[in-house]
């Protein structure tokens, strides 16, 4: 008797720009093989005008291998080529997919001038930290006392536009340091230490408990007072795993989109809370939340406050900073719609028509301050491009997107 085996799919969307100028490439040819076929191209395709190749279907195990801990690995892992005229190849080595789930990996092709003759970038991505094998984390006290860090230089929680990540551990002189926007780097851990399957309650939970350990580093200046050139390392025995050119899940990355202004605070505290935390299922942690302990909270109901409180007791409470460095404007507190106008519609009009000159598929429109149909149209089309809720409506998620696409395609932000 013949079974249908059936098979489960996750989707893969590219986006290639080049790192020089972060303007999308159109026409650069994406090739995709398996880790366990490499000489069979399963998927060749060219970017369209936007830099981007979508919904890519590609076979993945069973959704019911994330849910649990399993002997099974949970997601498969794919090879990414990707080349262009004028610009070196680059190859991802296990990118990851989940069945029902989006993968966005984001490509910077370097421009082939600047590159070394005969040259090709590799990047091998390593185990996620649910499957694989990493250090569990070094036990330290969740508030930082002056005494430890030396000085607490910031008066107050601010939400950096970079962070300086050292890919390694602290004593690791030779280890490369990288620049990272904040948001990247969180959606980066988060999707390197949690499922995106699991519920987005749970989801919620360790991205929060991810923002608040990092900016608690931010705060206190922990490896600045102590000789550093950098803000957290890529250690999972110090900090958090974070791994350069890794691809991002689309459900990790909507969450931190909504809360990447929030942390954890207690009573009488100013400085985010250090929220440590571990699997739970090959390193224990009674005071710390439990990863896999956060989805079978999740999967019963609980909100992403009471899973925290849960773990970390019921004095921890969510908190949220003004105070956002290297954005050109803050959120204007209502979301902007037809109808609307004043100094943040005519910001938001300005930064569109920038950003209209690298997507060309964003209509051009008049800087007059007034949201009409055009502006809507415009908005729609952006959220498109970028995978937003295309409802021509500027709230929290798309003003704060359209200021990072703005920042990279003008390139008026440095890195401080």
């Amino acid at each position: 008797m013949l079974f249908e085996v059936i098979m489960e799919y996750g989707k893969l969307n590219v986006n290639v720009i080049s790192d020089n100028t972060s303007r999308p490439i159109e026409g650069a040819t994406v090739r995709i093989t398996t880790e366990s076929a490499p000489d069979r191209i399963i998927e060749e395709a060219r970017t369209d005008a936007q830099g981007q190749l979508n919904d890519i279907e590609l076979e993945t195990p069973p959704l019911e291998y994330s849910m649990d801990p399993s002997a099974n690995k949970p997601y498969s892992e794919y090879t990414i080529y990707v080349s262009a005229p004028g610009f070196e190849t680059t190859e991802i080595s296990g990118a990851e997919l989940f069945s029902g789930e989006t993968a966005i990996q984001n490509i910077d092709l370097i421009p082939a001038d600047t590159a070394e003759p005969d040259s090709a970038e590799l990047f091998v991505i390593p185990d996620h930290t649910l499957w694989g094998d990493y250090p569990p984390k070094i036990a330290e006290s969740e508030i930082k006392t002056v005494d430890e860090t030396g000085e607490i230089v910031l008066s107050r929680v601010v939400i950096p536009e970079y962070v300086v990540v050292h890919d390694g551990p602290p004593s690791d002189s030779g280890a490369k340091n990288y620049y990272v926007r904040y948001r990247d780097y969180i959606k980066n851990v988060a999707s390197s230490e949690i499922y995106s399957t699991w519920p987005e309650a749970t989801i919620q939970a360790n991205v929060l408990a991810i923002q608040s350990f990092t900016l608690n580093r931010v705060y206190t200046e922990w490896y600045r007072n102590k000789g550093y050139e950098f803000t957290i390392t890529t250690s999972t025995a110090y900090d958090h795993k974070w791994i350069p050119n890794r691809n991002i899940f689309e459900s990790i990355s909507a969450v931190v989109d909504e809360i990447f202004s929030n942390f954890l605070s207690r009573p009488n505290v100013q400085q985010p809370i250090l929220t440590q935390y571990c699997d739970g299922k090959n390193v224990s942690c009674p005071n710390w939340m439990s990863q896999w302990g956060s989805k079978s909270l999740g999967d019963q109901g609980y909100s992403a406050i009471e899973i925290l409180r849960n773990y970390y007791g019921d004095s921890i409470y969510i908190n949220e900073t003004e105070e956002i460095s290297g954005v050109p404007s803050s959120y204007p507190g209502t979301p902007l719609r037809v109808g609307s106008s004043g100094e943040k519609v005519l910001q938001m009009q300005r930064q569109l028509n920038v950003i209209a000159g690298a997507y060309p598929l964003i209509p051009k429109i008049a800087e007059d301050g007034i949201f009409g149909p055009r502006t809507e149209e415009a908005v729609k089309t952006f959220q498109k491009i970028f995978n937003l809720t295309q409802d021509g409506i500027v709230g929290f998620r798309t003003w704060y997107k359209i200021s990072q696409i703005y920042v990279g395609v003008s390139r008026i932000a440095e890195l401080v």
